[in-house]
């Protein structure tokens, strides 16, 4: 490991770390770089080892405990108020930061991850602006934020985050190339194409297995409606992407999305087959587990029969339905259980959610869930129930707050095609001109779509268009 970083290079870096264990310091770096690069690397013992060994090498290193609590809170797939392993996990961050000196910068660290544990993201995220603007290098604060913001649906705080610190990471600096990968994802966001996809590239050149940039100029395809083109990378640089074990599942999905959008319902099943369900079942990640809903749920609304998948999927969901950690989360968890027909676990997330919603506090999700999160999660289940007209009554309204439970402009597109599809179905005729006036706004912003031609064909069917 002896490319990795010691006490003494993170010193040089302007990043000092407070401990006095090499193998702490160099174990902490390992465990950053598979974090930025998406993937276990089995050169580097993987994210769970490395972590553990981390543990071992300094049980008092404060950023030890940061890294190590913030992966597993940043990952959303566990609740604080469910988890008693991961509440002491905090409290033990906290405690080792109070028992020994640290620098400003670590004490920064602690207290945005503490902040994040208690569901205030937006804050979170203030504490590590403050670490960039004195430390624009620190990597971790860079993706720790910019993650949190994903989950804000923060679109141009996410762009803007890494414009502030990119001219600061010089070609030199270790993991460099990634940061143009992370900007571009920020600048892809905010409709910022051609900016994003050089920058994708540029990164590509410099390392093609980084992962985060494929996924990048995989969205761009998608958003503008390139199907061809985005087949044709995807197949191009699968052997690049497909180990980067964190992510590989989610560029699987976003090569599924394609093949849905042309109507190619029998090789996107193929994808999930081979790709998506395995890697989730071995996993048992959340990122899999909203792309194997959101995919499934998709398929569906087509009108293709998924079988027994949702069965599947929902025994990975299932344990999820009360942590209430993002409301994104919650509306495919929820997915899961109606496909699957679970009505007891339907019952459960809408019960605890609304209870969560009514609790005091200052978690973000639980303060949005009573306005956006649960109109959204009952238009699904009237949507389940045959309730078009319904569906329409509760996303209408919402539709341009549902980015404030995050994700991606491609991930949030089920519920535009959930309220079109809805819409579609309505026996008000006010509410099947809804469907129209989407159809026409869908049109505009994505030309040339299979999917919006396909929509535009089915209103016209019932003179509508």
């Amino acid at each position: 490991m002896a490319r990795l970083r010691d006490c003494q290079a993170w010193k040089d870096a302007g990043l000092p770390l407070s401990t006095p264990s090499n193998e702490a310091c160099r174990l902490f770096d390992a465990t950053l770089t598979q974090y930025v690069k998406w993937t276990n690397d089995r050169s580097l013992g993987g994210l769970e080892d490395c972590l553990s060994k981390l543990r071992e090498a300094d049980p008092t290193f404060t950023m030890g405990h940061v890294i190590s609590t913030g992966l597993t809170l940043i990952g959303t797939g566990s609740s604080v108020q469910l988890d008693k392993e991961l509440d002491l996990a905090v409290k033990a961050m906290v405690a080792s930061s109070k028992a020994q000196p640290l620098t400003a910068r670590e004490q920064l660290h602690v207290s945005a991850v503490e902040t994040f544990a208690k569901g205030n993201f937006p804050r979170a995220c203030d504490l590590w602006e403050q670490i960039l603007r004195d430390h624009p290098t620190d990597m971790l604060a860079l993706k720790f934020s910019h993650d949190t913001y994903f989950y804000l649906g923060y679109q141009q705080q996410m762009r803007d985050s890494v414009a502030r610190i990119y001219p600061f990471w010089t070609p030199d600096i270790p993991l460099s190339s990634y940061v143009k990968g992370i900007y571009s994802f920020g600048l892809m966001e905010t409709n910022f194409y051609d900016q994003a996809e050089k920058l994708a590239k540029e990164a590509l050149s410099v390392n093609p297995t980084d992962a985060w940039s494929v996924h990048t100029v995989a969205h761009i395809h998608e958003m503008k409606a390139e199907i061809k083109d985005g087949l044709e990378f995807m197949q191009r640089s699968e052997a690049n992407w497909k180990d980067a074990d964190l992510l590989a599942c989610h560029n699987y999905w976003h090569w599924a999305l394609y093949l849905i959008e042309k109507g190619d319902y029998e090789a996107a099943l193929t994808i999930y087959d081979d790709h998506i369900l395995p890697s989730l079942q071995a996993s048992g990640a959340m990122l899999d587990m909203v792309d194997s809903c959101s995919m499934l749920y998709r398929l569906q609304m087509e009108g293709v029969p998924v079988g027994p998948r949702w069965q599947e999927v929902l025994r990975v969901t299932q344990k999820h339905s009360r942590d209430h950690v993002l409301l994104f989360n919650d509306a495919h968890f929820l997915m899961a259980s109606l496909g699957a027909r679970a009505s007891q676990t339907t019952q459960e997330l809408l019960t605890t959610l609304q209870d969560a919603s009514e609790s005091p506090g200052q978690n973000c999700q639980h303060l949005l869930a009573r306005d956006v999160g649960l109109p959204l999660c009952q238009a699904l289940v009237e949507a389940e129930d045959g309730n078009p007209d319904r569906v329409v009554e509760l996303l209408l309204p919402i539709r341009y707050r549902i980015i404030q439970i995050g994700g991606s402009n491609a991930q949030r597109d089920v519920f535009n095609q959930l309220l079109i599809h809805a819409a579609l179905n309505c026996t008000s005729s006010t509410h099947r001109n809804v469907a129209r006036s989407l159809l026409m706004e869908r049109d505009a912003l994505k030309p040339n779509s299979p999917l919006t031609e396909r929509l535009i064909r089915r209103a016209a069917a019932v003179h509508l268009m």
